[in-house]
């Protein structure tokens, strides 16, 4: 037994280097996040983070399901007791595999400009925020101020904001996604989360005056008909930034991220001060690298409005789901991307449109979230007896797979991505080695990444809460663009002179903002 016991633990290490070989183009690293930390990721499964209860990992398919009757499906890994039923045949589902080759991808992902090693933390921020956007900012808010005042009366307290107060003002409130702190006028109370040295770049009265008039866009055109009308030329020049600053990797994942509450106030406060706080009337997604958790396409939708495409009229429907992820993967068309998805957007529906514009798919399954249609009942039902860890069941239809996978739980995933034979395997370092299908390790080592993007980001979003949706949406965008600009820094030059933590850099960029002399990030 002890020998037996010794080879499997000289297994180990060889099963995880041969897993790593398989992806060669995943060069995972905490080193990333910009501090070190233990790995949070372990198997997105079982993930009990805020992160899991996304639409981008899930548990086990239907655990709490009424079990299926007997002889509904055979046991998982043992071969059927009867003929596959006719109408699945008919519909194409087998039970033969057959082996095909992965999406070619020839493309280098990573920033498509090289910054010098003296570049600082506003240059890469102003990759995807430059001067001319901020101009612009400028020439509204002081348009805003001017008809405002035409209607309310006369502030003689307002001078028109300049270029360079508005940098400030950008600063201050980027400040509170390092200081964790809801109000930005904490910075001038001289408590706790007082800033002598910030407070002085600009006054209270000032910052307010700015705040009170602060506009994206200060009239809504005869044209406009979307709700975000006041913020959307922002996030389609956002948009723009991040596709010309940054190619991604063929692999990426669609979910939304960890945005809903500050963790540190989670953390803190009470249930009261919980259901208190007014919840968000939007919903945002992401098209994210894997590889490197860079943010490449954001979609913003309101959850209010009479529209039949509002998300009021296709909430919690596969509809919705489709058209966000239609949305998010509009630029991707042609360049054979594989695009991990969670229950609530996979389908055999999307995944076959997208494959027609060569775009790859490896989904999770859930027959309570998902949208099963054209899929084979067969696959959808757990069997009475519970197979043996890393038993599989698959059926394949054209380049579409069916897998069916027990671990502690049954878990289904659709893919076109991945060849059904090629087999993987999930180690973990209490459990040993699981065997699965390789879109499954696939799923697990990518959405893994993701989760633990989600635990360590996440903190470094703007805690700043504005009472206008528009506002919120425009202060989210700006936290995905400063975790953007730091992710780029961390693969330059600028990385290797001066090695800024994601706090440090976030401290830097905020006082460059403010203009102040002193560079040094604080301690």
């Amino acid at each position: 037994m002890a020998e037996g016991g010794g080879g499997a633990r000289r297994r180990a290490p060889a099963l995880l280097e041969a897993a790593r070989a398989r992806y060669e183009s995943l060069h995972i690293s905490d080193d990333v996040f910009g501090e070190s930390g233990p790995d949070s990721g372990g198997n997105p499964f079982y993930s009990t983070s805020a992160a899991s209860r996304s639409s981008s990992a899930a548990s086990s398919d239907d655990e709490h399901e009424r079990p299926a009757p007997l002889g509904t499906a055979p046991p998982l890994g043992f071969p059927d007791s009867q003929d596959p039923e006719e109408d699945e045949a008919s519909a194409g589902w087998s039970a033969v595999l057959r082996d095909r080759p992965p999406p070619r991808f020839e493309d280098t992902g990573g920033p498509t400009r090289k910054m010098p090693p003296s570049a600082s933390a506003v240059d890469f921020f102003q990759l995807f925020v430059p001067d001319n956007v901020l101009k612009s900012m400028v020439v509204q808010t002081n348009m805003y101020a001017k008809k405002f005042q035409e209607r309310f009366g006369s502030d003689g307290a307002w001078v028109e904001v300049t270029l360079a107060e508005m940098k400030a003002f950008l600063g201050y409130v980027i400040s509170t996604s390092v200081s964790h702190c809801e109000s930005v006028l904490s910075i001038w109370s001289g408590g706790f989360y007082s800033n002598r040295s910030l407070a002085l770049a600009m006054s209270q009265a000032r910052f307010e005056k700015i705040l009170k008039y602060f506009h994206v866009v200060a009239f809504r055109s005869s044209q406009a008909t979307h709700g975000l009308y006041k913020v959307q030329p922002f996030l389609d020049s956002l948009q723009g930034s991040f596709e010309a600053a940054f190619r991604p990797s063929q692999t990426q994942v669609l979910h939304e991220p960890l945005i809903d509450e500050d963790p540190v106030f989670v953390a803190t406060c009470t249930e009261r001060e919980l259901r208190k706080r007014k919840k968000r009337k939007f919903s945002l997604w992401v098209r994210q690298c894997s590889s490197t958790g860079f943010i490449v396409q954001i979609y913003v939708h309101l959850k209010e409005g009479g529209g039949p495409d509002s998300l009021d009229a296709l909430k919690n429907k596969p509809q919705l789901h489709g058209m966000v992820a239609r949305s998010l993967c509009r630029s991707a068309a042609g360049k054979n991307y594989i695009i991990f998805t969670g229950p609530s957007i996979t389908s055999l529906t999307l995944f076959e449109e997208f494959e027609k514009q060569e775009i790859y798919c490896c989904g999770l399954l859930s027959s309570r979230k998902s949208d099963c249609t054209g899929l084979p009942p067969s696959m959808l039902t757990n069997p009475a007896t519970p197979p043996a860890r890393g038993q599989h069941q698959i059926k394949m239809k054209g380049n579409m797979s069916l897998i069916c996978w027990y671990n502690k739980g049954h878990f289904r995933f659709l893919t076109n991505a991945y060849s059904p034979v090629q087999q993987g395997v999930i180690i973990k370092r209490r459990s040993g080695e699981v065997p699965c299908p390789l879109a499954v390790e696939a799923f697990a080592a990518h959405l893994s990444y993701i989760c633990r993007y989600d635990d360590k980001y996440s903190r470094y979003f703007i805690s700043h809460k504005p009472s206008k949706t528009w506002q919120q949406v425009f202060w989210f965008a700006i936290s995905i663009a400063v975790n953007n600009a730091y992710i780029l820094y961390k693969m330059s030059d600028a990385y290797h002179v001066k090695r800024y933590s994601r706090a440090q850099f976030g401290e830097r960029l905020v006082r460059e903002l403010l203009g102040l002399e002193d560079m040094s990030p604080a301690h």
